[in-house]
């Protein structure tokens, strides 16, 4: 599965990002292999409207989930319409590694759509 998590860094060592659209990255995840791909949030700098548009820069990269602290309900919206999982409460204490190895074991919700 193609995971995306929103990150502090380019690496999986990387802390979590707690708000999916403010993220300096989005670290897009293989959640069999951990190969990723690391994409610079250009949306985080923008004001209102940057989760839509940090939710289509997920979306072009082909994920299918996202796992995120919290997410905002425009981002959300957009992501479920287009049929993507999104699963809340990963913690920025945790590295990107963690969250993943946490998702793999199924220790977070899907988030509910507003």
């Amino acid at each position: 599965m193609k995971l995306c998590v929103p990150s502090t860094g380019k690496d999986v060592n990387s802390k979590v990002s707690y708000h999916f659209g403010k993220a300096l990255y989005f670290l897009i995840i293989d959640t069999d292999t951990m190969e990723y791909e690391a994409v610079k949030n250009t949306m985080q700098v923008e004001g209102r409207g940057s989760g839509t548009g940090a939710a289509q820069m997920v979306l072009d990269k082909g994920t299918s989930a996202v796992l995120a602290g919290i997410i905002g309900p425009n981002a959300l919206d957009a992501l479920k319409v287009a049929h993507v999982e999104v699963y809340a409460g990963a913690s920025p204490d945790d590295t990107v590694r963690e969250a993943v190895e946490k998702f793999n074991k199924g220790q977070y919700r899907e988030a509910e759509t507003s």
